[in-house]
């Protein structure tokens, strides 16, 4: 082979590379895609999860709140606590709900429990839908994640004790635009371990995934529940 037929050779075996990398650095949702399809088979077996968030919508209010979801009782807690510090509008709420079956009960100061009327999804839909791979509210929307993220990858790190690959995801035809959020994916078990808001500026981390843990039921909670649904 001649000079000019390998410098040839060589020039076409560059445009294929670069042609190749111009496309991966294009359409990189692809690959991407399937990672997070793992993700979101991954969390059709999820029967129990601990989840905290803290958020900062505004300049003066700090949310923090926790779930506590246990599909094999059929229940979950839920925690919320809002700190507002506005000149107008100052002060503190909390609230503890627990939700089993059908009934929700309210934790009050006295520390018993009181019946209320359930707003929410009960703990039959939430592990219903989440087997679904449909959103829940609890766990991160990875399926609109696939149809409308942007899905770039990031780096590995470490949230809690468990590796996780961190990626980043602008969705598509969010209220203002864009909007640019963060979730760290298992590296193991594909799993969401962390994941970022940036327009409510918040952080939510996910553990104890299928975990032995149980949710301490009270009594008090219990009895009027076998009441009503003996009432009906």
């Amino acid at each position: 082979m001649d000079s000019r037929l390998k410098w040839l050779f060589v020039r076409l075996v560059l445009a294929v590379v670069v042609v190749g990398w111009g496309v991966s650095y294009l359409f990189p949702s692809r690959s991407a895609e399937k990672e997070f399809q793992k993700t979101l088979d991954a969390m059709k077996q999820v029967r129990s999860a601990h989840v905290v968030s803290v958020a900062d919508p505004y300049s003066t209010q700090h949310i923090e709140s926790s779930w506590d979801l246990v599909c094999a009782q059929d229940a979950y807690r839920y925690k919320m606590h809002v700190v507002q510090s506005g000149p107008e509008n100052r002060g503190e709420l909390e609230n503890e709900e627990l939700h089993v079956g059908a009934a929700v009960y309210q934790h009050r100061s006295d520390d018993s429990w009181r019946p209320q009327i359930n707003y929410g999804m009960s703990p039959t839909t939430v592990c219903r839908t989440l087997a679904q791979g449909a959103e829940t509210g609890i766990l991160p929307d990875i399926a609109t994640m696939i149809k409308r993220g942007i899905l770039d990858k990031g780096d590995k790190k470490v949230v809690d004790g468990v590796r996780c690959r961190e990626w980043k995801v602008t969705m598509r035809g969010g209220p203002t635009g864009l909007e640019h959020d963060t979730v760290c994916l298992g590296l193991d078990d594909y799993l969401p371990y962390e994941m970022t808001v940036d327009w409510t500026h918040s952080r939510t981390t996910y553990s104890d995934y299928n975990s032995s843990t149980q949710l301490d039921l009270p009594s008090a909670a219990l009895q009027p529940a076998s009441a009503n649904s003996g009432s009906n």
